[in-house]
């Protein structure tokens, strides 16, 4: 952060507040489905959800680094799943997207907030103003919570207006952040403040208060593995959802809770595969977020598709690997993971002929064109994890009927353009964990899930 762009923040700082200054039970939160354009037309939405799936690809593989009870969750078009939060003294509810494939939690902050490129209807979304807040305080730069922001950061050089000697009674305030994800930014200034959880209250805790976004229509609530996150700050043990299944337009029903468990209590009925030791790389601060699995096979029709092993796993250099991303809609994959996966699917799914005007207009591929057939018979397809177990998923979860011709598409993707050496090889979407109840167990580093119709 340049020193013109924090004399920028300066004087909003002084408009937000009156004055400055420098339980065990689980909580659960419901989660809903979020829409941005619902006057779009199928196509438009499957290609956008396409584009937006191969932009945060894109960021995840590519980071720039960035300063940086029970709760329902919902679907919408938009392809990502939201939660609502009350923060502040009286509480002020707040929505965001839910994504474990990042960790900071800000919302849009202030009378001033501004979103360019950003829908319309984002417009009526609350946003939060601290004057009304009797427990919101700016983050100090002293604050080791700065730190969390600012990783890369030695505070006492950081924090460069106060005294060697008098750190304690430093009024220097941490520096202001800008975030920059797949298919936007935001930038604001680091709060402390009161999250009301229902079953319990969470003083000081570290949330953005942004005041500016562009193409970001909320707030996003990070549950990714860093120290800003949400199930780091709250000292979670477990972090679980179940995602309803959407079909891109704004349904009103609740999906199963998004769980944070404080204490611990072992789930039943479920399959595990160990959480993956995160690789360690100067400059790349951003795979210490993310949750890698050892996925260690695809079968389509119970065949092996035929992934080079030099992808599965991630390297000295953090390339390679799978992680699994809230945050995606269409799983991506690496062309040279995909190339083999479109193949299997090509050579098995016989006497339906291809529908490539879709593929061009959408970005999917294989999409069959199955008019004038009354039944289409497709491949079974399973992810196998290490440890052995094995993710069947269910057809609607990898095939999608594209407008009113029968054409069916694979709801994964891939992009030759995106360097395919970097970063994670295959980014797991919420599109393909419909109807799962998934499950973060970060006492014991395990990644569970079984298949159930989340309701």
């Amino acid at each position: 952060m340049t020193s013109s762009s924090l004399l920028f923040f300066l004087p909003i700082i002084s408009l937000l507040f009156p004055f400055i200054s420098s339980s065990n039970s689980p909580i659960t939160i419901p989660l809903s489905f979020l829409n941005t354009n619902p006057n779009q037309d199928f196509y438009q939405k499957l290609t956008h959800l396409a584009s937006f799936s191969l932009a945060r690809a894109h960021h995840i593989k590519n980071p720039q680094n960035s300063s940086i009870s029970n709760i329902p969750l919902y679907p919408h078009s938009y392809g990502g799943y939201s939660i609502t939060l009350p923060f502040g003294t009286p509480p002020q509810n707040m929505p965001f997207i839910m994504d474990t494939g990042s960790s900071f939690v800000w919302f849009p902050c202030t009378k001033k907030y501004q979103c360019s490129k950003c829908p319309i209807s984002s417009q009526k979304n609350p946003t939060f103003i601290p004057r009304l807040s009797s427990s919101a305080r700016v983050l100090g730069c002293m604050n080791p919570k700065c730190s969390f922001v600012h990783p890369k950061a030695d505070l006492k050089t950081l924090c460069h207006d106060c005294e060697a000697r008098n750190t304690t009674n430093c009024k220097q305030f941490c520096p202001p952040y800008i975030i920059l994800y797949g298919s936007g930014s935001t930038g604001g200034i680091s709060l402390v403040e009161t999250l009301n959880l229902p079953n319990k209250k969470i003083p000081d805790f570290l949330v953005g208060c942004s005041l500016f976004s562009s193409q970001v229509p909320v707030g996003i609530a990070g549950f990714g593995r860093g120290l800003s996150s949400l199930p780091s700050q709250l000292a979670a043990k477990k972090l679980s959802y179940c995602l309803v299944s959407h079909r891109f337009d704004d349904i009103p029903n609740k999906s199963s809770m998004l769980v944070l468990d404080t204490a611990y209590e072992k789930s039943k009925n479920l399959s595990y595969t160990p959480l993956l030791k995160n690789p360690v790389v100067v400059g790349r601060n951003a795979l210490s977020e993310y949750y890698y699995v050892g996925l260690r096979k695809i079968t389509v029709g119970g065949q092996k598709v035929k992934v080079p092993y030099q992808y599965l796993t991630p390297n000295s250099k953090g390339n390679g690997g799978t992680i699994v991303d809230s945050g995606t809609t269409f799983t991506f994959m690496n062309h040279d993971v995909f190339q083999p996966l479109l193949d299997a699917f090509v050579k098995q799914v016989k006497g339906i002929s291809r529908a490539e005007n879709i593929e061009r207009l959408t970005g999917l591929r294989p999409c069959f064109n199955g008019s004038g057939h009354k039944t289409v018979s497709l491949p079974e397809m399973k992810f196998h994890f290490k440890g052995g177990s094995e993710m069947a998923l269910p057809l609607a979860n990898y095939f999608s009927i594209v407008g009113e011709n029968d054409v069916i598409c694979l709801t994964m993707l891939t992009d030759s353009r995106i360097e395919s050496s970097t970063g994670p090889s295959i980014i797991l979407g919420n599109f393909q964990m419909q109807n799962f109840f998934v499950e973060f167990d970060l006492k014991n580093d395990k990644f569970g899930f079984r298949n159930q119709e989340c309701k």
